[in-house]
């Protein structure tokens, strides 16, 4: 059986970039900017941002949190007839509570070609052999969620390369 979406190009738009908005606090907080937003009715149940430095705590990702809100939310950690909305493609731990939860339909920006189970490393969600699987959809603004995530490390970079500089000039003096 074939799952689709219930939504709109205008809708998946609109609501990746809510999850954009997400990260881009993230990266306010020097976090990895990744942001997800829990969809239900077309209403904004949970949202999530990357909180694993400012907590320490390797769960802290957009989309455990933002699922942590809608289940808070909804009194229920049956998130059926949802869809997630996340900047980067999910990693283990995420797809696995995207099943448990029963979210319906997951939509995300950029792979995540390293870490990725939503279609690069493999494709947990989508899995049928597990007792519920998800409508799955990449590349909503792929472009823009890329761009974030490449930029924040462009910048890590260059404040590491003029770190390792600072401390040579400070060696010669």
């Amino acid at each position: 059986m074939e799952k689709q979406s219930t939504l709109t190009m205008d809708e998946k738009e609109f609501f990746m970039l809510e999850a954009i908005k997400e990260a881009k606090k993230a990266q306010e907080k020097m976090e990895v900017p990744i942001g997800a937003v829990v969809v239900l009715n077309k209403q904004i149940i949970g949202r999530g941002h990357n909180l694993r430095e400012t907590t320490q705590d390797a769960t802290a990702h957009a989309e455990m949190l933002a699922i942590q809100e809608a289940c808070k939310n909804l009194g229920s950690f049956r998130l059926e007839d949802t869809q997630l909305f996340v900047t980067l493609e999910p990693c283990p731990m995420c797809s696995g509570a995207i099943l448990l939860s029963r979210i319906e339909e997951v939509y995300f920006g950029a792979y995540d070609p390293k870490g990725g189970t939503a279609g690069s490393l493999l494709n947990l969600l989508e899995d049928q052999r597990f007792n519920h699987w998800c409508y799955l959809e990449s590349k909503i603004r792929q472009e823009e969620c890329g761009q974030l995530l490449s930029n924040f490390f462009k910048k890590i970079r260059e404040n590491k390369k003029n770190a390792k500089k600072m401390k040579e000039n400070h060696k010669k003096d």
